[in-house]
């Protein structure tokens, strides 16, 4: 049965992997983020230009000239990982979850590769009374990273019958 949900997480890696690109593709080549640094889009979102040498949300950003090599390595190597958990997947949620995040995965290894730091360009934001609520500078394939993740455990909370031979 398992083995039935392989093509439901490649395809889920590939919607995730097309968006991710093309998604960046605009905003370096037709819109030229990189010059305007930031796009207004709405009073909770920008467009503000990141290359994000680090981990996630900028986390071990100096690793010096050969870090984006190491970072896209060992993101591989978790890409690899998921692919035989992914194979072992018993539910469509999981598939899903685990195409999601290799396939964020796989473009942001596809940006150290290209540009030696990650394309980041989503900037949500808030005015409170609380005062200003800024999240991390993102992008789709992080978007779907953390989603995937999300999704994992919220699977986890649900216990499965134990299979009947």
């Amino acid at each position: 049965m398992t083995r039935r949900l392989v093509p439901i997480g490649l395809l889920s890696a590939l919607i995730v992997l097309i968006a991710d690109q093309a998604s960046k593709w605009w905003v370096l080549s037709v819109l030229d983020l990189p010059d305007l640094r930031q796009v207004v889009v709405l009073p909770v979102l920008n467009l503000t230009m990141v290359w994000n040498r680090g981990v996630t949300f900028g986390l071990f950003n100096s690793f010096g000239d050969w870090g984006h090599i190491a970072l896209a390595a060992v993101s591989l190597g978790v890409v690899t990982a998921l692919g035989v958990w992914l194979w072992r997947a018993q539910n469509r949620l999981v598939a899903i979850a685990l195409g999601s995040i290799a396939g964020g995965a796989i473009g942001n290894v596809i940006d150290r590769l290209r540009f030696g730091a990650v394309v980041d360009f989503i900037h949500a934001h808030a005015n409170t009374p609380w005062g200003d609520i800024s999240w991390y500078v993102f992008n789709v394939g992080d978007a779907a990273i953390v989603c995937g993740v999300a999704a994992l455990v919220f699977d986890s909370q649900w216990p499965r019958k134990p299979a009947v031979d």
